[in-house]
């Protein structure tokens, strides 16, 4: 009896892989850097377009009768808010003749409490000089106004006061008759009587003075307060400075840019969920990555290229031309999203094998890539991508076909029985992806290695499948022919469960 070891689950993928997203997101940094210089320009244009109108200030002393220390604003905030009523707007449009509606005034002013008694008052006008009288109107305004209210508070408690001191007055005139009527006789209850009567009546002789005294009190703290609310900063105007104005515009433009075109991107990133690192694009097609190219530029000519891109050209090429002699059958090229780069390393990769015997290009790329392509003496021919014909060819045949949505897959058979993918990072959906696996699965046709077209230059993941078949440079996908003795009977190996649906596949 034997007994297995049950595989251990693989780990699960994260909800949100920040690496992922940061790559996707750098990538598309044409998108939020244009945001981000639209913002720029936006900013620049209201700077120069709107320009901010001439701009007087003016700062109030502001005397509180329940000034405290540790008081948290609230007496200056009301103070702001009574400042941004129609009244005080109105009272300062009469003292400037104005003719314009006090709710429309209210927007051309702002105050802002400074501390808990300093009030600084902003208005605009149509230049300096109305911009300075519009800020002393206000300012005169809002003083003659706390003053209003400052004696008006005084005078009401003063005369609560001086009201309860009347009636206390006339309670004293009662009592004091009470005392000159009394009874001549005498006794214990009329000696009581007596007695209540004079303690009220020293009572009421003791609280008339208190609210006469009050009532003073009241109104000798209201010359303070009123002399202490006054104008401290005459009015002045601000100096603007449209460079100034320009830059700060553009520099906020340029920040909100920037951030709402970071969040576009991000959030497209995850809805679009495009595969870009190696690890993700191996895992999603099944196949190793084997090599890896900066994406072709629309221009053909070869003197535009680097040396260093011309390296890594040739360093591919290598790698498939070792890839395709190892091949047990005519190896295909297959693109997703990179036509041109493709038609570039189907002809250097053709250049390559011609040494070692004719080669033909089987053009199986939807458009004219290939057409276009410049073609030097002595390359190898391209035919179109038709059914071969019965007979084997004696060249060495390279089929270059797509997998991009509305692929034929059947016709992807008479390219090549082996495949290698070209994939431009970041272009397909992981759908899209699992569904080109699955096709040439159903089509068997092996997937020998992934080659990956700009790809990011920080990508430090590792793309090889090193838990997946054995069909990247790893081995070559083919079976081993028979050894001497063609009667010895061949062993069956035995049957193997799936690690998972890729390997089922």
């Amino acid at each position: 009896m034997t007994t297995g070891t049950a595989p251990e689950p693989a780990s699960a993928a994260p909800l949100l892989d920040l690496q992922s997203l940061v790559v996707a997101v750098r990538r598309r940094r044409r998108l939020w850097g244009s945001v981000g210089l639209v913002g720029l320009l936006a900013g620049l244009a209201v700077a120069v377009l709107l320009p901010t109108p001439p701009t007087a200030v003016t700062t109030v002393l502001v005397a509180h009768q329940a000034d405290q220390p540790n008081d948290p604003g609230t007496l200056i905030r009301t103070d702001v808010a009574l400042l941004e009523t129609t009244r005080i707007a109105g009272k300062a449009l009469k003292t400037l003749d104005s003719p314009q509606r006090p709710e429309d005034f209210t927007n051309d002013y702002q105050g802002v409490g400074l501390t808990n008694n300093l009030l600084q008052i902003t208005v605009t006008g149509g230049d300096d000089a109305e911009a300075k009288a519009r800020a002393r109107a206000l300012a005169d305004a809002f003083v003659a106004d706390h003053v209003r209210r400052i004696r008006q508070v005084a005078d009401a408690e003063s005369e609560t006061l001086l009201d309860q001191r009347d009636r206390m007055r006339d309670e004293l005139a009662e009592v004091n008759e009470a005392i000159g009527e009394g009874a001549p006789e005498s006794g214990p209850t009329a000696s009581a009587d007596l007695e209540s009567l004079f303690t009220r009546r020293a009572e009421l002789t003791s609280r008339i003075a208190d609210f006469e005294q009050r009532a003073a009190e009241a109104r000798i703290g209201t010359p303070q307060l009123i002399a202490g609310t006054q104008i401290v900063d005459a009015p002045r105007a601000v100096r603007q400075s449209l460079p100034r104005a320009a830059a700060t515009d553009a520099g906020i433009g340029l920040v909100l840019g920037l951030v709402v075109g970071l969040a576009v991107a991000a959030v497209g990133t995850v809805v679009a969920d495009r595969p870009v690192l190696r690890r993700e694009i191996a895992a999603h097609l099944g196949a190793s990555v084997i090599a890896e190219l900066r994406r072709t530029p629309r221009r053909w000519t070869g003197r535009l290229q680097s040396r260093r891109a011309r390296a890594a050209r040739t360093r591919l090429t290598r790698t498939l031309a070792r890839t395709v002699r190892g091949a047990a059958g005519p190896v295909s090229l297959l693109e997703l999203g990179c036509a041109r780069s493709t038609s570039v390393i189907a002809l250097d990769l053709a250049r390559s094998l011609a040494d070692e015997g004719p080669v033909v290009i089987v053009d199986g790329l939807p458009g004219a890539h290939l057409a276009k392509a410049p073609r030097q003496p002595g390359d190898p021919p391209v035919v179109a991508g038709e059914a071969p014909a019965a007979e084997p060819h004696p060249e060495r045949r390279l089929g270059v076909g797509s997998v991009v949505p509305g692929t034929a897959w059947t016709d992807l058979r008479y390219l090549g029985s082996r495949s290698v993918l070209v994939v431009r990072a970041g272009h397909s959906s992981a759908a899209w992806l699992h569904t080109v696996a699955r096709q040439l699965a159903d089509l068997h046709i092996p997937v020998l290695g992934v080659v990956v077209i700009d790809p990011d230059p920080r990508d430090r993941t590792d793309g090889t499948l090193w838990d997946g078949p054995h069909t990247a440079l790893r081995g070559a996908y083919a079976p081993q022919a028979p050894r001497n003795g063609a009667g010895r009977r061949r062993s069956t190996p035995a049957a193997r469960v799936p690690d998972g649906d890729q390997e089922a596949r």
